[in-house]
């Protein structure tokens, strides 16, 4: 995942920011090519999506779902179960790794359509979705860990 925003040793300076998701550790969430809204800062909870960086290549960014808080960093999980690179891997990622929390995504207009007020209608309401925290998201973590 790549993002973009600029960043001051004490965390994001913008409250929100862009960022893209490559890869398909999220599916069916979020696909290969979605843009996300991310809300630094934002209020993190279980079942939230978060963009943190990666515990081993701190200049990797990645986007993962929080699990549940253990002691002071965050268990997390892709959706893709298939799919590795989450706390299966490295563990638990410290809290301050973790830099803010999902809140929306959407898929980039393709480039070439015709832009008139039906086709762009058409893709706000098929492309742009808000990214919503699961609920029952401590037994799936324990039903993955047990693996």
């Amino acid at each position: 995942m790549t993002g973009a925003g600029r960043e001051s040793e004490r965390g994001p300076e913008a409250l929100f920011g862009i960022a893209e998701v490559t890869g398909v550790s999220m599916v069916p969430t979020l696909l290969h090519g979605d843009r996300l809204l991310v809300h630094y800062g934002g209020r993190l909870r279980p079942g939230s999506v978060a963009v943190l960086r990666h515990p081993l290549q701190q200049d990797l960014l990645i986007v993962k779902r929080l699990i549940e808080r253990q002691g002071s960093g965050w268990w997390v999980l892709g959706d893709n179960p298939d799919a590795e690179g989450d706390s299966r891997v490295f563990g638990a990622v410290p809290a301050e790794l973790v830099l803010g929390r999902v809140r929306a995504r959407y898929r980039p207009v393709t480039p070439g359509r015709q832009r008139s007020a039906g086709v762009v209608l058409s893709w706000l309401f098929s492309s742009v979705r808000p990214v919503r925290s699961v609920s029952s998201v401590r037994s799936a973590s324990r039903r993955l860990r047990a693996r």
